[in-house]
């Protein structure tokens, strides 16, 4: 009796010998293939892809905004969509853009980088995937309702988020949604990286991406149930007669804040950590030198980590905390700045009589290094108590968490991009594209973001649609910024989508010539000191 092989598609009744062809024959083979795959290739693409989806509808929400803060006067939208924009926005960016991109990354590269085949464990990071486009579109969703979406900041204060109304309860289960999704990544890459390295890989000599998603990981496996916390004790505040937030019931709109913020201090570093893991990759293979320090990169990273849990009350100095509250939350704020500037000194180091190459990831890594230093020293203004009550909620907040998000998240998600997709697909981006890129990038976003400096200092509010004349200016330079970035962000698209369609050069077995990590070739002599080991000196010499 002759068996047959399920998988043989010579005995399917759609056989294209044995009948016309349908759309199902080429659609179901393709849908089985993205929608159920383990490998950690597929779902890092399906993760890059997705985040690629909601960067460009969250930047569509900023250009309503920018719109609307063109000129003074209420022009385009009404004040309550405003909000809403402002809102979605946000959650959009932070859930749906910068975190899935950097998990794509992970999903791609953690395994290749310890040596081993795939995630430890590959079912659950397909389900962690699929969960997401279910989580947003419920979350895009509530634009759709009768009472419009959510309208309360991304930051979901009470009493203010009592009047989201019918939004409410989907905005809350989207963001549980997006939650379990990042756990399930979290722990899969906790698993993979402690489990399955190659065996002569101890801990310290792993690659530094490696080690900041190991160290995110853990981060986002201790934030994200706070998160959950919170946004449930909104729900039953509002549904089941509880009163944690209600100061009529006892409760204490503050201590919302409290559990946010210890929530959301350390999500703002899970959105950078990634991104100093790739720009520790990328600076070293196009300075051609190893990188300056490698564990005291580790150690900084880990600091960072553990500090960001001890300065959540930054964010709150202007809510009526005690004095000496303020002040240790202050100097903790302060402190972060210190393992932060061993990064910077250490990449600069690292370049340091390299022979540096400029093609467009390092372009865009050196872009991350000079923005993302301006960005941290705004945020060191921030830190100090007595002028952040000045600097509290206004424009001049928005300039600093966008400099260290947008050229600091996204130009790295962008160079690791550039970086890892001659691997990914065998074929070079078209480098002339990817330069023009960089700088069209680079100049519109101090033109977008630099002038909401000033404005912040001069006292205008955020989170507002309109505003008093004597902003005008600032406010146009800074929307003709937003949508000339907008725009350029097309380049890459298609430049990206040339590669994937394998329509550019062949890429070579070492794609960046002599970049491999500690494997370096140069024109001249190797630099005399590189810094890692101290140079040998033959004691006859100093006679």
């Amino acid at each position: 009796m002759s068996t047959v092989n399920p998988t043989d598609t010579h005995h399917d009744h759609h056989d294209h010998h044995h009948g016309p062809v349908t759309l199902a024959d080429g659609v179901w083979p393709w849908m089985k293939r993205w929608i159920g795959t383990t490998n950690h290739k597929d779902l890092g693409t399906l993760y890059l892809i997705f985040s690629f989806v909601m960067l460009f509808i969250g930047g569509l929400m900023s250009l309503v905004i920018r719109a609307e803060l063109f000129a003074p006067g209420i022009q385009f939208v009404d004040p309550g969509f405003y909000n809403e924009m402002i809102t979605l926005h946000a959650l959009v960016m932070i859930f749906g853009g910068v975190m899935p991109g950097f998990v794509g990354l992970a999903n791609w590269m953690v395994p290749m980088m310890i040596g081993c085949s795939d995630l430890a464990l590959p079912r659950v990071n397909n389900w962690g995937f699929w969960i997401l486009p279910f989580a947003f579109t419920m979350l895009l969703g509530t634009l759709f309702l009768s009472g419009g979406g959510p309208a309360s900041g991304w930051t979901m204060y009470p009493p203010l988020v009592m009047q989201t109304g019918n939004a409410l309860p989907l905005m809350v289960f989207a963001i549980h949604l997006a939650g379990i999704s990042s756990i399930t990544g979290a722990i899969n890459i906790v698993v993979t990286i402690l489990n399955m390295r190659a065996p002569d890989m101890p801990l310290l000599k792993m690659p530094l991406f490696v080690w900041t998603w190991l160290i995110t990981a853990y981060l986002l496996i201790a934030v994200m149930p706070v998160l959950a916390g919170a946004v449930t004790m909104i729900l039953t505040d509002h549904f089941f007669g509880t009163t944690f937030f209600d100061a009529a019931g006892g409760g204490d709109p503050v201590l919302f804040q409290h559990i946010f913020w210890f929530f959301g201090h350390p999500e703002v570093y899970i959105m950078i950590l990634p991104a100093f893991g790739i720009v520790s990759t990328i600076i070293p293979a196009f300075a051609r030198k190893p990188l300056f320090g490698h564990d005291s990169m580790v150690y900084a990273v880990a600091s960072i980590a553990f500090l960001s849990f001890i300065v959540w009350a930054h964010h709150m100095f202007t809510v009526g905390m005690p004095v000496s509250a303020e002040l240790f939350f202050m100097f903790a704020t302060m402190l972060i700045a210190v393992p932060t500037g061993v990064k910077v000194f250490n990449w600069v180091a690292t370049m340091w009589r390299g022979s540096m190459t400029f093609e467009t990831p390092m372009l865009f890594a050196l872009g991350f290094v000079v923005l993302f230093t301006i960005g941290g020293f705004s945020g060191l203004m921030l830190a100090l108590t007595p002028v952040d009550f000045q600097y509290h909620d206004s424009y001049f907040v928005v300039a600093h968490f966008h400099y260290v998000l947008v050229p600091g998240a996204i130009f790295s998600i962008i160079a690791a991009i550039y970086y890892w997709i001659p691997k990914w697909t065998g074929t070079m981006y078209n480098e002339k594209l990817g330069q023009f890129h960089f700088w069209w990038s680079a100049i519109w976003i101090n033109v977008l973001f630099f002038p909401q400096h000033f404005l912040g200092l001069a006292g205008m509010p955020r989170r507002i649609p309109d505003y008093a004349t004597q902003f005008t200016d600032f406010n146009v330079i800074s929307s003709i910024g937003a949508l000339m970035f907008f725009l350029g962000q097309f380049v890459f698209i298609y430049n990206m989508i040339m590669c994937m369609r394998r329509s550019g050069k062949k890429a070579t077995g070492r794609v960046w010539e002599g970049a491999r990590g500690l494997e370096w070739t140069v024109a001249s002599p190797a630099p005399y000191h590189t810094f890692e080991t101290p140079p040998k000196i033959d004691p006859r010499e100093l006679a």
